[in-house]
């Protein structure tokens, strides 16, 4: 069970995971997993459940609508089922490759260099 809604539990590939990201493209797992193996944990990518598509009736005499594919996304967590995403990144605890703290852009990928030593509200 989790605490808040921001500290979620799944099991990814038959691990209980604590879930960092859910339904992110692949390049954004990747990006994630680079930056949370960087600070020590053990990541598990697993495929997301396809979301539920809703069938909208169609007039009688219209042609049938082809639904649309969606893009394949995943789910990324760690191990460690302690860890909590926000908690992690409010309190300045995880850390780039060069060292730096990751802030809230580098984590969202607004930024390619974590500016940490610029407060954010001179920004």
């Amino acid at each position: 069970m989790a605490l808040t809604k921001y500290h979620i539990h799944e099991e990814i590939d038959g691990t209980k995971c604590s879930i960092a990201e859910k339904n992110c493209s692949k390049e954004r797992a990747s990006f994630l997993k680079d930056l949370l193996e960087t600070n020590g944990f053990e990541v598990k990518i697993g495929i997301s459940a396809p979301p539920k598509a809703i069938a909208k009736p169609a007039a009688p005499d219209a042609e049938p609508i082809e639904a649309e594919v969606p893009p394949e996304t995943y789910t990324v967590g760690v191990t460690d089922i302690v860890f909590n995403p926000i908690h992690s990144l409010y309190s300045r605890e995880l850390k780039t490759k060069h060292g730096h703290v990751v802030t809230v852009a580098y984590w969202l990928q607004k930024d390619a260099v974590s500016h940490d030593d610029v407060p954010y509200y001179q920004r």
